[in-house]
């Protein structure tokens, strides 16, 4: 069995620079994977490939978590790909998403499945003339990992003490600014640095290689505006907290809709809280991103996530409508106070709000008086 790192062993690793990795000063053998070049894996066949978000999820027999109807085949844990058949109308005791999904070896239940997909790329193997770096979004269920640089991050630190190996997902997009051959793969680096490239570690000196063929190279053509010569001033959207729903209007007529999952109502101790409580009210888009790195809170009820895709920021720094990939429980309140969608769903409000934001500008924010789209967030009290 291997022995797990300490916390001790992080403050080391996390302490030494760039130059002195080179020379690995504080050798901890654990962590040699972790600088080792990786393929992608083979993925399951089916057409839409659902990946287990959580650890211990029963697959079951039948779509139904009571245990008089149902018995447990077995335990999925987390980055367990199955083969996604359809989604059924279940019977959910504890929850409100009645949704599973129906596997050739049985139900999963569908908030912990993300819908992904199998549609690898050929990768480039020279950086675009002109350019330091492209964008990128993962198109393949998920993607290995390999360390350059020092382990920085509370969610590289993270992902070690849980003996976790660090992984992109299906719908994240990153900032690539290298590009290398390695054994006849294409390899590409990802810096989320601090200058408008997701603001992560990259700056600190935690940098990520990666299998090329699992990314797509992102186009102008691929975020151009929606409805684009639509008087701005009338494209409104409309949030739901009570039903968990967002919806766009082009005046008076509904052109798109979504589930959500917004702010939670529980904190970490089980107690009902505002803490994590969606604004209600009247919001206003100011700050777009394409991607973001997440860190904030304390180690007991924190959150750190790199990479999170088409931000679109509509109160203060902290709440934003963006895509979710950690999760499939689109519907119910969970977050930490952004409103969670798919990550398609929020690439295609990120291109159709105010202000418009291209590929080269990486990110655009605004201050009062001026302001783009409006949000009007609605919740009933009691």
């Amino acid at each position: 069995m291997k022995r797990q790192v300490s916390r001790r062993d992080f403050i080391k690793l996390a302490g030494v620079g760039l130059g002195a990795m080179a020379f690995r000063p504080y050798y901890i053998p654990e962590l040699e994977p972790l600088y080792l070049p990786k393929r992608l894996p083979q993925f399951p066949t089916s057409e839409i490939i659902g990946r287990v978000t959580e650890n211990n999820i029963p697959l079951r027999s039948r779509p139904t978590d009571d245990a008089n109807l149902s018995s447990s085949l077995s335990t999925l844990n987390a980055d367990t790909l199955v083969e996604w058949g359809r989604e059924v109308v279940g019977n959910v005791v504890s929850a409100s998403n009645q949704r599973y999904v129906e596997t050739p070896q049985g139900y999963v239940y569908g908030s912990v499945l993300q819908p992904t997909r199998n549609l690898p790329n050929a990768p480039i193997t020279e950086m675009p003339a002109g350019q330091t770096g492209f964008r990128a979004e993962v198109t393949v269920p998920y993607i290995d990992l390999t360390l350059e640089g020092i382990v920085a991050s509370p969610w590289l630190q993270s992902n070690i003490e849980y003996n976790f190996p660090p992984r992109l997902y299906y719908g994240q997009v990153v900032w690539i600014d290298q590009i290398r051959q390695n054994n006849g793969f294409v390899e590409y680096r990802w810096n989320e640095d601090g200058v408008g490239h997701g603001y992560g570690y990259g700056g600190y000196g935690e940098l990520f290689w990666l299998d090329g063929a699992g990314v797509k190279i992102l186009t102008d053509a691929e975020i151009s505006p929606i409805s684009p010569d639509f008087n701005p001033d009338e494209k409104t959207i409309s949030v739901d907290l009570d039903y968990q729903i967002l919806s766009c209007f082009e005046g008076k007529n509904e052109v798109f809709f979504c589930r959500i999952s917004s702010g939670r109502k529980f904190g970490a101790d089980g107690l009902v809280t505002d803490e994590y409580a969606t604004p209600a009210g009247s919001l206003i888009t100011h700050w777009k991103i394409v991607s973001k790195n997440m860190t904030a809170g304390s180690a007991q009820s924190g959150y750190s996530t790199p990479a999170v895709p088409w931000n679109t920021f509509i109160s203060g720094e902290g709440i934003a409508i963006h895509g979710a990939f950690w999760h499939n429980a689109f519907g119910e309140k969970r977050s930490h106070g952004c409103i969670n969608v798919t990550p398609e769903h929020a690439k295609w409000i990120f291109r159709w709000t105010t202000p418009f934001v291209s590929l080269a500008q990486s990110e655009m924010r605004m201050s009062l008086p001026d302001h783009g789209t409006i949000v009007q967030s609605t919740e009933r009290t009691f």
